[in-house]
C-alpha cells in the first residue's frame, strides 16, 4: 500500500476495503501463480533465499508515523549482509525529499535513488508525453516538488479549471471531495480527456481504519464516464520497470517483494515476475485471517510473514 495519504477520513474495514478491490478486478492485470505458499516468522526467515528485497512501506515499515517495532534493525542487517534492499510504494502525494526525511526520522537508511514511488512512475511517463495542461488532484500544502517543469492547475471547488484543462492528474486525494469528483465527473463526460492515476491504491489502512486513496476516485470515475485510466504504481509494470533499471542486472529468481496487500504488492510481484510475501499481522489484514481472502481473490503470495 502507499503511506495513507488521506489520513483524516476513515471509511472502511478490511471486509469492504477487500470487496472494494474485487469489484475492479477487471481493471487490475491477471494474477498468473498459484503454487503454495509457506509460512515464516519475519524478513529475517527470507534472507537466505532472496539477494534482493522489494519493500512495501505502510504495513511493512511502518504504520502511521511509527516505525514498526523491530523492523529498522532487521532491514539494516539485510543491507549489511549485502542485500540489496529498495522501498516501492505507491506513495504519490508525497515529494520524494518528504519521504526520505521521514525513513531517516523512522530509522532507516535507504539511498534516495532505492525509494521508488508511484509519483516517479506517472512523472517519468508524463515525460515522454506531449505537452499539457494538467488539472492537478494533489493536496496544495505539499508542495510541487519534481512537477514545477509542468503545466499545473490545483483542481478545487470552481469548475472553471475543469473545462480549460488538457488531461488530469491524480497524486494525492487528502483534501479531494465528493463535490469535486462531481465537477470532474461532469467535466469528462462532457470532454473526454486522459487520466493519469499516481496512485493506484483505492484505501490505505491506518491505525483507525481505512482511508480513502486516489484509486477509489479513479474507478468511480471509470464506472461513470467511461474514460478508462492510465494507472501507474503497484500493481502495474511500470512502477517495477523503474525499479529494474535502477537495480540493474538482477536475478529475478532471487528477488520477493514484500508487501501487505494482495491486489498491490503480491499481484504487482506477479506482473513482475519476482516472488512474493504478504506481510499478515500489519497493514491490510492487521486482526484479520489472510486464507479465506487468499483463497477468495486467487492471488496467491509465495510466503505469509507474521510480521515485517
Amino acid at each position: 500500500m502507499g503511506v495513507g495519504e488521506s489520513s483524516g477520513r476513515h471509511h472502511l474495514r478490511m471486509p469492504e476495503a477487500f470487496a472494494a478491490y474485487e469489484a475492479v478486478r477487471h481493471r487490475l492485470p491477471a494474477p498468473n501463480r498459484a503454487a503454495p505458499c509457506r509460512a515464516l516468522p519475519n524478513l529475517e526467515a527470507l534472507a537466505q533465499d532472496f539477494d534482493t528485497f522489494l519493500l512495501d512501506a505502510f504495513g511493512v515499515l511502518n504504520i502511521g508515523e511509527t516505525a514498526i517495532d523491530g523492523v529498522p534493525g532487521r532491514v539494516a542487517d539485510l543491507q549489511r549482509a549485502g542485500k540489496r534492499v529498495m522501498v516501492v510504494s505507491n506513495a504519490a502525494g508525497y515529494p520524494h525529499s518528504t519521504l526520505m526525511a521521514k525513513y531517516k526520522r523512522l530509522g532507516y537508511d535507504f539511498a534516495p535513488e532505492d525509494v521508488i514511488t508511484s509519483r516517479k512512475a506517472v512523472l517519468h511517463a508524463i515525460g515522454a508525453m506531449p505537452d499539457r495542461h494538467w488539472g492537478l488532484v494533489a493536496q496544495e500544502s505539499f508542495g510541487r516538488e519534481g512537477t514545477d517543469h509542468l503545466t499545473l492547475t490545483y483542481l478545487g471547488a470552481g469548475p472553471s479549471a475543469y473545462n480549460a484543462v488538457d488531461g488530469f492528474l491524480m497524486l494525492g486525494s487528502s483534501n479531494w471531495t465528493d463535490d469535486a469528483q462531481h465537477l470532474l465527473e461532469a467535466a469528462l463526460t462532457r470532454r473526454p480527456r486522459p487520466v493519469l492515476v499516481g496512485n493506484p491504491d483505492i484505501v490505505a489502512p491506518r491505525e483507525h481504519g481505512f482511508s480513502i486513496e486516489p484509486g477509489h476516485y479513479a474507478h468511480r470515475l471509470a464506472d461513470r464516464t467511461g474514460v478508462t485510466p492510465q494507472f501507474f504504481g503497484k500493481p502495474f509494470q511500470n512502477i517495477y520497470d523503474l525499479a529494474f533499471a535502477q537495480l540493474g542486472d538482477v536475478d529475478r529468481s532471487r528477488t520477493v517483494m514484500v508487501g501487505d496487500s494482495l491486489h498491490t504488492d503480491i499481484l504487482g510481484a506477479q506482473v513482475a515476475g519476482v516472488a512474493s510475501a504478504l506481510i499478515a499481522g500489519y497493514g491490510f489484514f492487521s486482526g484479520h485471517e489472510v486464507q479465506g481472502p487468499i483463497a477468495a481473490s486467487g492471488i496467491q503470495p509465495d510466503y505469509i510473514l507474521d510480521r515485517p
